[in-house]
């Protein structure tokens, strides 16, 4: 996967508690007795998670105990880890331009730690001597498309947690991207808790919007002409968990994949209700896209039936990762752009939100 698509490639340090508790311990106040009290049963609950087996795409993935130095692989793991109270001491670059490759909509959960160590993969597969000299006690990847041999490789430092079986190659959804990176993290409950704030927000989305229900949408890409994403794919479930529905021969275009580049006769993919793009700009990628003959002659186009979403903004780069801690930013974006593709009226403008 490489940048181009967002998806052709789409592409640890912890905050020290000891000081904390010394210092509640001067204090002698019971509400910060209370406070250590919790963070010891949060310790030992996490102790006793260990050891935790995980299934995936090459068998299973045992971690002995509570990881302290974690590398991600995975193109968008380093946000659940950050969501759940850790620190990577190494991350991947996928979309570049982000100190420690870490969002704004996740950099409030660094905190004060120091920002990860960022690795490259160029298309070549992870930095494997650069991974081993982090010292590793966990590599997660999760969100990512390892081969066999690449897995192999990175276990011989530290246990690896690989992409599900279940799922295509960077196709796992944020949901149990979440859920597997907290088992092995000794956080399960923490992450579940993490799912269930973002599931609300997609159902109080949802109820404000009943019209999304039933209605058709798809998500593309001008990139080497036409790429649209397969429902797998991180972009396309933030339109089917809003209520959309997919187009109904989408993956039998697409094939085993993410996604893939559709010819012109296949078009008719993109007459959907509403129509996300990923675009270079917000200008003259529409101008590009409304001067073919073939797509300015969709109803989707004449109709104004299209969200537009500049691909390398902070927006475009949070819709792209989709993960527990960047989809709340997203939606507070896409659900208007989305109501106003789908209400119904041409003359309605879809407007891009201001930052």
């Amino acid at each position: 996967m490489s940048r181009a698509p967002r998806a052709l490639r789409l592409t640890g340090l912890l905050a020290s508690t000891v000081l904390l508790t010394a210092t509640a311990a001067a204090c002698g106040s019971d509400s910060d007795s209370a406070a250590d009290s919790d963070t010891k049963a949060s310790q030992d609950s996490a102790a006793g998670a260990f050891p935790v087996t995980l299934a995936h795409k090459f068998g299973s993935t045992t971690v002995k105990s509570e990881p302290r130095r974690i590398v991600t692989v995975g193109l968008t793991d380093q946000d659940a880890v950050l969501a759940l109270g850790k620190v990577p001491v190494g991350t991947t670059e996928w979309l570049g331009g982000y100190k420690g490759a870490i969002g704004p909509w996740a950099r409030k959960d660094l905190g004060g730690a120091k920002a990860p160590t960022v690795l490259k993969d160029s298309g070549t597969g992870p930095q494997v001597e650069r991974i081993a000299a982090l010292k590793p006690d966990l590599i997660l990847a999760v969100y990512g498309g390892l081969t066999k041999a690449q897995y192999e490789s990175l276990s011989k430092f530290a246990p690896v947690v690989a992409q599900p079986k279940e799922f295509n190659d960077y196709g796992v959804p944020w949901q149990q991207q979440t859920e597997e990176i907290g088992k092995a993290l000794g956080k399960s409950a923490e992450a579940k808790k993490l799912v269930a704030g973002v599931e609300d927000k997609f159902a109080a989305a949802k109820k404000e919007h009943p019209e999304f229900a039933g209605a058709t949408g798809v998500v593309a890409t001008p990139y080497e002409g036409t790429f649209v994403f397969g429902s797998q794919d991180p972009r396309s479930r933030l339109l089917s968990d809003l209520g959309f529905e997919l187009p109904k021969d989408l993956d039998k275009v697409i094939g085993d994949e993410f996604g893939a580049n559709i010819s012109k006769e296949r078009l008719d993919l993109l007459d959907q209700d509403a129509a996300l793009w990923i675009a270079p700009d917000t200008t003259s990628s529409v101008k590009k896209l409304h001067a073919d003959k073939i797509y300015g002659d969709l109803d989707v186009a004449k109709q104004g039936r299209e969200v537009f979403v500049k691909e390398t903004s902070d927006y475009g780069n949070a819709v792209s990762l989709s993960t527990v801690l960047s989809i709340p930013y997203v939606l507070d974006r896409l659900v208007p752009q989305l109501a106003a593709a789908v209400d119904g009226k041409p003359a309605t403008k879809v407007e891009n939100p201001a930052s």
